[in-house]
């Protein structure tokens, strides 16, 4: 298998994944997997909100979930972990889940795109992008976006901190789509640059001085510390050398 059919099949496998664990535990909040290979097997952390609901009574369903994954998808030794989500509203899973929940209770769609939006730009995000897509008025099918702060969709940063998630839900007009992009509030921006203010020469002098003082203490230390070694050792000589002369003197 060449190295391009090999990176296509586990990103097909990947995505497969994501898509059953999605349906799978729903009611648990599931939040994504990020799946990792290691000498011993594959390591799958799964992010939901309820993690006593992925792990079962006893472990029961966490066992069957690593059961099932090593049957139909060819997972080598699957290890699983749960790990719980601190902060939903940055979750990107969730908050398309959330809104494709309140589109099929009826909820109009501004407003779930609206109010969605809102939660995620309070709990702390940079910015946010939320595209819902469908027959949202008319029989045409088209989409409709909502975006707020800093949002980067190129480059390193959207790639490493950027997280993105996509939710489908049938009604009554079709299927609609909920697209979610979410900015973390850890993220770095290589644009982004930190002023330091310089110190008065006032300070910078006191600064100055006690680093220097420092200094000389350090170098002073440095330099008692073989003197000590040396008069240490010939006080063990000394010692050794009076031990042998009183075994001496015994012995005649």
């Amino acid at each position: 298998m060449s190295v391009v059919k090999y990176f296509i099949t586990e990103s097909i496998k990947r995505t497969e994944i994501d898509e059953y664990l999605q349906k799978k535990l729903d009611r648990a909040g599931y939040g994504g997997v990020s799946i990792s290979k290691t000498p011993l097997g594959t390591h799958i952390v799964i992010y939901a909100m309820r993690p006593g609901l992925v792990i079962g009574r006893g472990g029961e369903t966490i066992r069957e979930l690593a059961t099932f994954l090593e049957e139909k998808f060819k997972v080598s030794n699957p290890q699983i972990s749960v790990s719980e989500i601190e902060v939903p509203e940055l979750n990107a899973y969730v908050v398309a889940s959330r809104v494709a929940s309140a589109l099929q209770r009826g909820v109009h769609f501004r407003r779930a795109g609206f109010w969605s939006l809102n939660q995620v730009m309070e709990a702390g995000a940079l910015g946010a992008e939320i595209v819902i897509s469908g027959k949202l008025r008319t029989e045409r099918a088209r989409f409709e976006k909502f975006r707020a702060g800093y949002l980067v969709k190129c480059g390193d940063p959207s790639l490493k901190y950027m997280q993105k998630a996509e939710v489908h839900v049938q009604l009554k007009p079709g299927i609609f789509g909920v697209r979610v992009r979410i900015m973390p509030p850890d993220a770095i921006f290589p644009d982004k640059l930190k002023i330091v203010e310089s110190l008065p020469p006032e300070e910078k002098t006191e600064k100055t001085a006690e680093t220097e003082a420092e200094q000389r203490v350090a170098q002073e230390v440095e330099q008692e510390a073989p003197v000590e070694e040396a008069e240490a050792e010939e006080a063990k000589t000394e010692e050794n050398g009076s031990e042998e002369t009183e075994e001496g003197e015994t012995a005649q």
